[in-house]
């Protein structure tokens, strides 16, 4: 069978696909071809409007995903307006910056149910649709360079992106053999609202670039080809990779 990055005919429900990463993948999965649902808690206009600039259906669904409540209306939504989904990207995720000794139950306990609680709960929400419809699906997670490494001043967002790619792994052991692909995209430094502090920090911002091979900091956009690749059945036979798209910084 000819490898194909063809995504006609499919949908993909993405979380924060306002701006940044999310929006880098929506227009880059929409380019391939698929119709994009995006899920989140501030309106997606600018995005919906690149997707229906190539053509593609866009539907938002406005919902605040720093808990689980919302879960079950989002996917019930997703199915009625767009017929279902085949591509899940679990994208949507906060970050809290303190010192380890001053870092607060408040900050660990939002950063956990964005990035890893929400994460698995509609993850399952999603595969349980496909598993009774005997359907195929594909989820693609967004980790981290911290789900390598330790990082400075971050400690819950280390332990969230962590279980990402163990969840990533887990996903896969239990739901490969049910027609489900479940892997990760670990973005290196990308300019997003996320990294805004560390690149207006000279000292920083000098660091961090001296250490990436490529010598920039990554674009959105730059996530759109793995983004295609994992969703399309050129990956039907990957589960649970960890796929760093990162300028080189972890071959440093």
């Amino acid at each position: 069978m000819p490898v194909s990055f063809d995504l006609s005919g499919r949908t993909a429900l993405i979380t924060g696909a306002n701006t940044g990463i999310g929006q880098g993948m929506a227009v880059g999965l929409a380019e391939a071809g698929a119709d994009i649902v995006a899920v989140g808690r501030s309106d997606a206009d600018e995005t919906g409007e690149k997707v229906r600039a190539l053509g593609r259906n866009f539907h938002f669904i406005k919902a605040d995903l720093s808990s689980i409540a919302p879960i079950e209306a989002v996917v019930a939504e997703a199915w009625d307006k767009a017929g279902g989904v085949d591509i899940l990207v679990n994208n949507a995720g906060i970050i809290r910056r303190a010192d380890s000794l001053d870092f607060s139950e408040e900050d660990w306990d939002a950063v956990m149910d964005t990035n890893l609680k929400v994460l698995f709960f509609l993850s399952q929400q999603v595969a349980r649709r496909w598993v009774a419809d005997s359907r195929k699906g594909k989820i693609i997670n967004i980790a981290s360079m911290l789900s390598f490494q330790g990082g400075i001043r971050v400690p819950s967002y280390t332990a969230s992106k962590s279980g990402v790619a163990g969840l990533t792994r887990l996903m896969a052991c239990e739901w490969a053999s049910k027609g489900i692909n479940a892997n990760a995209i670990a973005p290196g430094y990308i300019a997003t609202n996320n990294t805004e502090a560390l690149r207006n920090d000279e000292t920083r911002n000098r660091d961090i670039l001296a250490r990436i091979p490529a010598a920039r900091w990554g674009d959105p956009s730059d996530m759109a080809g793995a983004a295609v690749f994992l969703a399309s059945s050129a990956s039907d036979y990957m589960h649970g990779a960890i796929v760093p798209v990162d300028g080189g910084w972890l071959a440093r």
